[in-house]
């Protein structure tokens, strides 16, 4: 979910670039600008246990820019483990979506920011690992956290653009990204029961 700012450095480029709609991009910003309010949103998923460690979530709505709106189509995503972790391998496990979150938030705002900036990519690609330790997990460690312990990403950026010019859109789009924000930064979860 990162983008471009308002007040980037050139904003020469008013066609489509990158696959980007610029002038629609320019236009979100200048609204935003000045009606901030339009920039709360709030997205949801829903998820039901299918059998086994499998489970179906489903995102179809969210609310924003004053609204509420829906998706051109409901996204049906599965996540199970892999029989070495007592599943069926039916899908990707939960944390491995967190990878693809943090990868394409960050890989969505190169995009956007570099239209922006009026910069051509050839090729963008990222490689993301999260190292893990299942002993807090299965509960046999208090010492050992639950979720990763280190996440690495490295990005390989081609374009029309002096290196130094596409690292520094890739820093932007880290440093706008939400993702990795609610990952470095925390973010306060609540979970409620309903039982019967």
């Amino acid at each position: 979910m990162a983008t471009a700012t308002a007040n980037t450095p050139t904003r020469r480029e008013k066609v489509p670039l990158n696959g980007v709609d610029t002038p629609t991009l320019f236009g979100t910003l200048d609204v935003v600008k000045s009606q901030p309010e339009l920039a709360k949103f709030q997205f949801r998923a829903r998820n039901r246990w299918q059998n086994g460690n499998l489970s179906e979530t489903t995102i179809g709505t969210f609310t924003g820019a004053g609204g509420e709106h829906a998706h051109k189509s409901t996204f049906t995503l599965y996540a199970d483990h892999p029989a070495v972790l007592v599943g069926a391998d039916r899908a990707p496990l939960p944390i491995e979506y967190l990878l693809h979150a943090l990868a394409s938030c960050i890989m969505g705002g190169i995009a956007n920011i570099a239209a922006a900036r009026g910069v051509t990519l050839h090729d963008v690609e990222s490689h993301i690992e999260g190292d893990i330790d299942l002993l807090g997990i299965f509960g046999f460690s208090k010492d050992v956290r639950n979720g990763y312990q280190g996440i690495r990403v490295s990005f390989s950026i081609k374009g029309d653009a002096a290196p130094e010019k596409l690292q520094e859109i890739v820093e932007q789009s880290r440093a706008r990204s939400a993702v990795f924000d609610v990952l470095t930064n925390g973010v306060p979860v609540s979970l409620s029961v309903n039982a019967g």
